[in-house]
């Protein structure tokens, strides 16, 4: 049985035997519903054929096992929970992987680079609808935390939630201020901000 030490696991893997650290046992489906209420906000969210793919890597390392439920007269669900040999590589894991910074891919900062293919109305709208995508998240991240907090759930978890809406609120006035320079670049080249010549 491999160790905790010769475990070389993907981060899906390791994300996967996250959720499953918390206490009780939970199905696939399960996981993938975590991982888009709480990961999607700092990380990402594995599909659902990943977080199989995972658990069975899990069970076959002796890091998870699974038990058969009963879910109606025709399908049986099948449950996973973290084994002690689990949660010892987890925290082992959780302990010696070196922070790494954040790697950014900001799509919407790629456009704003080809801006001069695009054109400052273009531009405007991509930040418009960021601005709304990015309040969106902040939403959402804030209403998870708050719920959590009021169920008294997972205090950590919690936590990274209340990370996630203020980096998406501070994402959105990012995105705000870089508005007002694309507004004030066009100015200086002698463009009013609907785009016409002054």
């Amino acid at each position: 049985m491999p160790t905790a030490e010769d475990a070389e696991l993907p981060l899906t893997a390791w994300t996967v035997l996250g959720v499953l650290s918390f206490p009780g046992e939970r199905s696939g489906y399960d996981i993938k519903s975590w991982a888009d209420r709480s990961l999607r906000f700092f990380y990402w969210s594995p599909a659902l054929s990943q977080v199989y793919r995972e658990l069975r890597r899990l069970e076959e390392l002796g890091f998870a096992t699974s038990t058969l439920a009963p879910q109606d007269e025709l399908r049986n669900k099948r449950l996973y929970r973290i084994t002690d040999a689990g949660r010892a590589a987890l925290t082992r894991w959780a302990g010696r992987t070196p922070d790494s910074p954040p790697v950014m891919k900001h799509g919407v900062m790629l456009r704003v680079w080809l801006g001069h293919l695009l054109g400052p109305d273009e531009l405007r709208a991509v930040l418009t609808d960021h601005i709304e995508w990015a309040l969106g998240m902040a939403r959402d991240a804030a209403a998870l935390e708050a719920s959590a907090h009021r169920q008294l759930l997972w205090p950590y978890p919690e936590l990274a939630l209340r990370w996630s809406w203020r980096f998406y609120e501070s994402e959105a006035e990012l995105a705000r201020q870089l508005l007002s320079d694309v507004d004030e670049l066009e100015a200086a080249r002698g463009h009013s901000p609907g785009g016409s010549e002054t």
